[in-house]
C-alpha cells in the first residue's frame, strides 16, 4: 500500500513538471508552425467524419428517446429546445471528448512512445532539436484548438440529428425547428459548455504527451502507454465537467 501511494505521489509530481514546462516552451521560439498546422490536422480534421456520425446519432437517438415521454405530457413542442439545450450544454462536450480521449490520447501516446523507445527523441536533442517544444507543445495546442470546433460541430449536426429523429413520427418544417431552437438558446448555455472544451483539449493532448514521453523501454510499454492515455484523459473529462457544472451552478 505504502509503495502504491509513494507511486501515485511520484507520477503526480512528474505529471505537474511536465504540464510546468508546457507554459515554459510555448513562449520559446521558433514556435513549430508547420507541425502545428499539421496536428491540427491530424486531431481535427480527420476527427470530423467520426464526431459527425456520433453527433448525428446522439440527437437522433435522444429526440426518439424523449419523445414519448413529452407526448405523455403534452409537451412535444418543448422538444427542439430540450434536445438543443441537452446537446449544447453537455452531452455534445463531453461524448465528443470522450471520443477525443480515445482516439486522439491514445495517438499521441502511442506515437510518442514508439519514438521514445526507438530513440528518435534522443537523436532529437543530438540535432540540437527541442522535442518538448517540437512534439508536445504543438500537440498541445492542436488538441486544445480543435476540440471546441469539434464539439461545436457535434452539437450542430445532433441538432439537425433531432430535426430528422422528430419528423420520423411528427411533422415539422426545417425552418419552424431551428427557429424554435435558435429562440430558445442563449450565450449563457452556449458559452460555459465553449470554455470548458478548452481545458478538455488541453488535459487530453497533455496526458497523451505526458504517457508517451515516460515510456519504459521495450515495444510493449508502447501499448501500456496507449491503454494509460485513453484511462487517464478519459477521467480527466469527467472531472472537469463535474468541476465545471458546480462553478456554473455557483454562477
Amino acid at each position: 500500500m505504502r509503495s502504491y501511494l509513494i507511486n501515485i505521489f511520484e507520477d503526480t509530481t512528474n505529471f505537474t513538471l511536465f504540464a510546468t514546462k508546457f507554459f515554459k516552451e510555448i513562449s520559446n521560439r521558433p514556435f513549430q508552425i508547420n507541425e502545428f498546422i499539421r496536428q491540427c490536422y491530424v486531431v481535427g480534421y480527420r476527427s470530423f467524419g467520426l464526431v459527425s456520425v456520433t453527433g448525428f446519432i446522439m440527437g437522433l437517438v435522444l429526440t426518439i428517446q424523449s419523445r414519448p415521454t413529452m407526448v405523455q405530457f403534452g409537451a412535444e413542442s418543448w422538444l427542439p429546445s430540450m434536445v438543443s439545450l441537452s446537446l449544447v450544454r453537455e452531452i455534445a462536450p463531453v461524448v465528443t471528448a470522450l471520443i477525443c480521449a480515445g482516439k486522439i490520447a491514445s495517438g499521441i501516446g502511442a506515437e510518442l512512445g514508439s519514438m521514445k523507445v526507438t530513440e528518435q527523441i534522443d537523436a532529437m536533442e543530438v540535432s540540437a532539436i527541442n522535442p518538448y517544444n517540437y512534439l508536445v507543445v504543438t500537440r498541445i495546442l492542436a488538441s486544445t484548438l480543435m476540440l471546441p470546433i469539434l464539439v461545436l460541430f457535434a452539437a450542430f449536426v445532433g441538432i439537425f440529428g433531432g430535426y430528422v429523429g422528430f419528423n420520423i413520427r411528427g411533422n415539422m418544417s426545417f425552418y419552424a425547428y431551428f427557429s424554435e431552437v435558435i429562440e430558445n438558446l442563449e450565450f449563457s448555455d452556449l458559452i460555459p459548455a465553449l470554455i470548458k472544451t478548452f481545458f478538455f483539449g488541453f488535459f487530453i493532448g497533455l496526458i497523451g504527451c505526458y504517457k508517451g514521453f515516460n515510456v519504459s523501454k521495450g515495444t510493449a510499454s508502447v501499448g501500456v502507454a496507449a491503454n494509460e492515455a485513453v484511462v487517464a484523459a478519459s477521467l480527466s473529462v469527467f472531472v472537469i465537467d463535474m468541476i465545471a457544472v458546480q462553478i456554473t451552478d455557483l454562477l
